[in-house]
């Protein structure tokens, strides 16, 4: 298996679906699979899951019966992935499946200890200037090179993902991902993602000002405790 690729879905009945669809229409080889997180859904993803996974042979799916946390649930997945590379993007439909194959086809033609990451475009201003802030933040503070750090996809090489340690089990995964490569001195590679609007459904973090205050002191937690433990 070349690559394995994470979907986490919490409560994502109505985009599942679509990204399936999606998936089918841009995969044209038979290395690479697609792994669907049921991340402790409450809605009918389970079922959804259940219906269409069988007309998907690149799909299968791995079961969370508690959600703790959008990490948790992506590492779960990935410790069943079998590719040669791995990594994750969203179940929303913000990001284009597609983008997956041009993730592979950079990560092929660089080879080697490669991490490769969306840079998202389309956004507005507001969401922008937020990305913009805790960038600087998290690159003053922890002294690497660290922008959009939620951007989608991410794929590395499975060998870098067995180095982790004691990785977070919520939204602070994509910093941990993105600052262990910079500190492995993988090389990383960015290239631009369309970021519309959710079709289906609602963001699980960013739904205001107080949502995105919560998520700010949360990341800054993460990042005081990153430092402090010696992981410099």
């Amino acid at each position: 298996m070349k690559l394995s690729i994470v979907v986490p879905c919490y409560n994502e009945e109505q985009n599942i679906p679509l990204i399936l669809k999606r998936f089918g229409e841009v995969i044209e080889r038979d290395d690479i699979e697609v792994i669907l997180v049921d991340n402790g859904s409450t809605d009918g993803s389970a079922q959804a899951l259940t219906r269409l996974l069988p007309a998907y042979s690149f799909a299968r799916t791995v079961k969370v019966e508690v959600n703790q946390g959008y990490g948790y649930g992506i590492l779960q997945g990935l410790k069943e992935c079998k590719g040669e590379y791995i990594g994750w993007t969203h179940a929303d439909m913000q990001t284009d499946p597609g983008d997956i194959l041009k993730a592979l086809s950079i990560i092929e033609e660089e080879r080697g200890l490669v991490f490769v990451k969306g840079n998202r475009r389309n956004r507005p201003f507001f969401d922008v200037f937020f990305t913009v802030g805790m960038s600087l933040f998290e690159t003053c503070y922890l002294h690497k090179k660290l922008y959009d750090i939620n951007a989608q996809p991410n794929v590395f090489p499975k060998v870098f993902f067995d180095g982790w340690e004691n990785p977070p089990y919520d939204f602070s995964l994509d910093l941990y991902a993105l600052y262990m490569a910079r500190k492995k001195n993988l090389k990383v590679v960015r290239f631009p993602v369309l970021f519309p609007e959710r079709i289906y459904g609602e963001s699980k973090w960013n739904t205001g000002l107080k949502a995105k205050w919560k998520f700010i002191k949360r990341t800054i937690e993460f990042s005081v405790n990153l430092k402090k433990n010696g992981n410099l």
